[in-house]
């Protein structure tokens, strides 16, 4: 038995949850989520939790169910509380400006780069070198982070670059001159 997946997942106060085979629909203070689940997997929504479980002991029914309970905890948590990424701009001149749903960024490239969110993806902007990716779906803002990052990636000589917050960057030395 998966150790994650026979947790059961409480239903905080809220928040409402709907089982359709195959469909689970989560609404909170936040907003509304819906997916798909397995025929794999059964859920059963009742007494203020969710219990995931499984038909049989076959490999694909072994290999969903704990990814099901996260994806469901995930949602849960989602519409409750919602979930940020923190990232850092360095570099001289680097800035990034929200402006509605779209993001500004001027990375030392030619061209500013005008990034538009994906609906549901907020970004929070503080003093033009910290970014929040804010959103309730947790699989769209490290999507969304991912890709804001990707556009001029941590170098490991001068650090410049978008990077996580949380994020280390292993610093090389540079040339050294002869002797």
């Amino acid at each position: 038995m998966s150790r994650i997946g026979k947790l059961p997942i409480a239903i905080p106060a809220g928040v409402k949850v709907i089982y359709n085979a195959p469909e689970i629909k989560v609404e909170g203070p936040k907003g509304k989520l819906s997916r798909s689940v397995m025929d794999a997997v059964s859920v059963v929504v009742a007494e203020g939790q969710i219990t995931v479980g499984r038909a049989d002991d076959s490999t694909k029914s072994r290999a969903a169910h704990g990814l099901t309970r996260t994806l469901i905890n995930n949602m849960v948590i989602g519409v409750s509380k919602g979930f940020e990424t923190a990232l850092e701009i360095n570099g001289v001149g680097y800035r990034a400006e929200a402006k509605g749903n779209v993001l500004n960024l001027s990375l030392g490239y030619s061209h500013p780069i005008n990034f538009e969110l994906p609906a549901g993806i907020s970004v929070e902007v503080d003093k033009m070198t910290k970014l929040k990716v804010i959103g309730i779906d947790k699989e769209l803002v490290g999507q969304t982070a991912a890709k804001i990052r990707d556009f001029r990636g941590p170098e490991p000589y001068k650090g410049k670059g978008i990077k996580y917050a949380d994020e280390t960057i292993l610093r090389k030395a540079g040339k050294t001159g002869k002797k």
